[in-house]
């Protein structure tokens, strides 16, 4: 694609970057075929070859964005098909990242719209004030079906109860059982530790059974990604930053071999700090050293002997989420663990397509996340399985909303199948 960047604007390290990604794209349309949006509305314009012209446009001319050009940005779930899909090796998902932050800095969206945006970057990263809020939000549920769009989807998603905090959430090491065979540290997240402890706990259990020592940093939290879409990177460059020095003091002091995430939401973000600090002499190497020791919990367990037992016979649909398998490339590994383990899995039909969650778009844009959300899960119940497992919060959450399933992480599973629990929602 030809871009007519002046000098001025290329020496923006965005712009330089973006002109790269754009120039990139030879218009192929290879990416409509997979996008969410376009196969569920057919408007080019909500396609990514469609938003490319777009983002293209508006930075070029260095405008604010246009009403139109931000509705589509807003419909995008940055569920990153398309970068799969593409030939070219388009980066699609620095491009949108870098429109929508010039859609925040350039664009004051309604006040509705915007207090809503406002109130979800600054309760979803913080757990004491997200458990209060679910606690609100579950005795005004029976009101949910009366209110419209986004403050009708956040009384629906309300869970029926919320755990307490985890013994697991604190700054703490947890010993490795027997000989000590490797140090990590895991992201204990935000949002998830308050709808599924149980993930951290197991995910904790199954590492130190198997002689890794786990050690929750202190200072680190939020990995940055739910602000990071909304375009409101100086929010997740804090709270990244955050994490980056949390995890390289502890590096420093005990070391480690990695660091463990079980969100793969959080993994594709983690994952790109280096990125991110590229331009911050102050924090570029750490961020970059951090970002290539990232390991999803399934690409670390893959690394060990993990001592199987038989569980019971379990039929078990296999849902990859786009981060996981689009954002990271870890495709086939998480179904290759749970089949060893003993669990007969299934992979649904349609496994490239979004759930619908992506974030907060299950909030900002419930419409279209259902529609996604009840095709996955036909696809999903199509398979016949007794459970549904998953790598990342976001889609168990929204999956469970439309299903009777019981719907678990894969960690969970190779937990119970090497001598753990037995995952309370399969009870």
């Amino acid at each position: 694609m030809q871009t007519n960047f002046t000098l001025q604007q290329l020496a923006d390290p965005d712009i330089a970057a973006s002109n790269a990604i754009l120039r990139a794209c030879v218009h192929c349309g290879f990416c409509t075929a997979t996008c969410p949006t376009y196969t569920l509305l057919g408007d080019e314009l909500d396609s990514p070859r469609g938003r490319i012209y777009q983002i293209k446009d508006m930075l070029e001319r260095d405008i604010p964005a246009p009403a139109e050009t931000v509705k589509h940005l807003d419909r995008c779930l940055s569920c990153l098909s398309c970068m799969t899909t593409c030939p070219s090796g388009v980066h699609y998902m620095h491009l949108v990242d870098h429109a929508r932050a010039h859609v925040e800095k350039t664009v004051t969206r309604p006040l509705m719209e915007r207090s809503i945006r406002r109130l979800l970057s600054l309760v979803l990263p913080r757990p004491f004030i997200f458990r209060l809020a679910l606690i609100g939000a579950f005795f005004a549920k029976p009101f949910a079906q009366f209110l419209p769009g986004t403050m009708g989807a956040m009384f629906r998603m309300a869970p029926k109860s919320v755990a307490p905090p985890s013994h697991v959430d604190k700054p703490q090491v947890f010993p490795a059982e027997g000989e000590r065979r490797g140090r990590v540290a895991l992201m204990n997240g935000c949002a998830q530790q308050v709808l599924a402890p149980e993930i951290n706990e197991a995910t904790i259990r199954i590492l130190t059974r198997h002689g890794i020592e786990v050690v929750v940093a202190a200072g680190a939290g939020c990995c940055g990604a739910l602000v990071h879409h909304m375009g409101r990177t100086d929010d997740s460059h804090n709270q990244a930053a955050r994490n980056i020095r949390a995890w390289s003091r502890e590096q420093v002091a005990h070391g480690l071999d990695a660091v463990i995430v079980n969100a793969s939401g959080c993994g594709t973000t983690v994952k790109d700090y280096g990125f991110m600090f590229r331009e911050d002499p102050a924090l570029k190497e750490d961020a970059a050293r951090i970002a290539d020791m990232t390991k999803d919990i399934t690409e670390y367990l893959s690394t060990l002997e993990l001592a199987a037992k038989t569980p019971q016979e379990l039929r078990v649909a296999y849902h990859s989420a786009c981060s996981m398998q689009h954002g990271q490339k870890i495709t086939d590994l998480p179904k290759q663990l749970l089949g060893d383990a003993g669990f007969d899995v299934a992979s649904p039909a349609e496994g490239h397509l979004c759930c619908g969650s992506a974030g907060t778009y299950n909030l900002l844009q419930s419409e279209i996340a259902d529609r996604l959300k009840e095709r996955k899960v036909a696809h999903i119940e199509a398979t016949k399985p007794h459970a549904i497992a998953a790598g990342n919060i976001g889609c168990m959450a929204q999956i469970a909303g439309g299903t009777e399933l019981p719907v678990v992480h894969t960690v969970e599973l190779l937990d119970w199948a090497t001598g753990g629990p037995k995952p309370k929602s399969l009870n």
